[in-house]
């Protein structure tokens, strides 16, 4: 079975044993499959021994059913496991990619609106919760006093978030001011209001490209860079995904060809490393480094 076919299921099962009773429609409108496709599942579902329970047209996973239970227990965190967990995970560097992957694959296959308590940064989670929620519920949100880093304010965002970056990190939304997809940090984020508007733009609710910087947008450049030691080393142990698209070439040189949304990731880091990094084949990042060099001769 295929990775997201596996993930529609356990996103199911977890539907289905939830409390609240759900039609076959919104089931399926919220798994974004058809509802021919939801009674497959749920055949899948009897079809293992598990027991379908009807109520007004709506549907539920018994909890009497067999190896539930043992399911049940095996994806429950009690208080002193959760603390545990979260102590591991959090001992793993931030920069880490194993560490992401772990994050999405505890909340593919647990509630991550409780997990959010668990693996969240404490002061975040509720923010995280109230995403969760309004993805699911599909309703508009406002992202109360989120802090920008490029319009350098603070004001509420009403947005339709839809999807996590992969450490959880970051939320796609529809942005209803600006009317394009953008990408907002959950921790610039002071509070997550949900609002009773559902979606208006969700043919427009397509992720972006985020390139091994972590900057994101429609656009992309090529950038070629030639890197001694200290520099490549540095790269990969503070953006992982670069790892893929750097070439060794002797003992002490790397070349990192890759695409980037802006300058500004790239940039930083070239600048942070002089001496070390030769731009190759890119023009207009030479002339946004010398930009920067200027801006920073004419600071006071």
């Amino acid at each position: 079975m295929d990775q997201p076919k596996l993930e529609r299921l356990l996103r199911l099962m977890k539907m289905l044993a939830a409390n609240n009773y759900l039609t076959v429609e919104e089931i399926a409108a919220r798994l974004s499959i058809t509802p021919r496709s939801v009674y497959r599942y749920i055949d899948t579902f009897r079809s293992a021994g598990f027991v379908i329970k009807k109520k007004n047209g709506c549907i539920r996973l018994d909890k009497s059913s067999p190896y539930f239970k043992d399911i049940s227990e095996l994806i429950h965190f009690t208080e002193e496991e959760a603390y545990i967990l979260k102590s591991a995970i959090e001992s793993i560097d931030e920069n880490n990619i194993l560490k992401q992957n772990l994050k999405k694959k505890l909340y593919t296959v647990y509630d991550y609106k409780i997990l959010a308590e668990t693996i969240v940064n404490s002061r975040h989670s509720r923010n995280v919760r109230q995403l969760v929620q309004a993805m699911e519920e599909r309703r508009t949100v406002i992202l109360k006093k989120y802090a920008s880093s490029h319009g350098n304010d603070i004001r509420d965002r009403r947005v339709e978030a839809f999807a996590f970056t992969t450490n959880y990190e970051q939320v796609w939304c529809y942005c209803l001011e600006d009317r394009e997809v953008k990408l907002f940090r959950v921790s610039r984020i002071g509070a997550v209001e949900i609002l009773p508007e559902p979606w208006q733009h969700e043919a427009a609710h397509q992720s972006g490209y985020i390139d091994i910087f972590r900057m994101h947008s429609n656009v992309k450049m090529r950038v070629i860079l030639k890197m001694g030691l200290r520099s490549s080393s540095l790269l990969m142990e503070e953006y992982p995904l670069a790892s893929k698209q750097m070439k060794r070439i002797s003992d002490n040189e790397w070349m990192l060809d890759t695409e980037v949304c802006s300058y500004e990731g790239v940039g930083r880091f070239v600048l942070g490393l002089p001496g070390d990094i030769v731009i190759i084949d890119s023009p207009e990042l030479v002339q946004y480094i010398a930009n920067q060099v200027e801006k920073i001769k004419a600071s006071p």
